[in-house]
């Protein structure tokens, strides 16, 4: 059984850092990705990596300011996420898929999701 664990998230001020953290478990997989939803809008991909060779790919708004990262031994992705703004307010969701092909950024390509985590970050 494959299970998705987040952790991490908070309250945090405008220019903060805040790491989520998450822990997989019931196979190996391709890559993992981090998705973000605020209210009222639809699911937005952040980052993903990918379990060998760790490359990664991140959406235009984060790069800079947030890390994508995976510990192989513990089989746990994290995203460290710097200076963080109002908008980067949302439920955050790790992700994870056991098959190569298709693209990262697409939500509809990754069959494993863990339940989020809320990031609120206040002005």
């Amino acid at each position: 059984q494959v299970r998705l664990v987040e952790s991490g998230g908070g309250l945090v001020q405008a220019g903060g850092s805040l790491s989520l953290s998450c822990a997989a478990s019931g196979r190996t997989f391709y890559a993992t990705g981090w998705f973000r939803q605020a209210p009222g809008k639809e699911r937005e991909f952040v980052a993903a990596i990918r379990w060998s060779g760790g490359s990664t790919v991140y959406a235009e708004f984060p790069k800079g300011r947030f890390t994508i990262s995976i510990d192989n031994a513990k089989n746990t992705m994290y995203l460290q996420m710097n200076d963080l703004k109002p908008e980067d307010t949302a439920v955050y969701y790790c992700a994870a898929r056991g098959e190569f092909g298709a693209p990262l950024y697409l939500p509809y390509n990754y069959p494993y999701w863990g339940q989020g985590t809320q990031v609120t970050v206040s002005s």
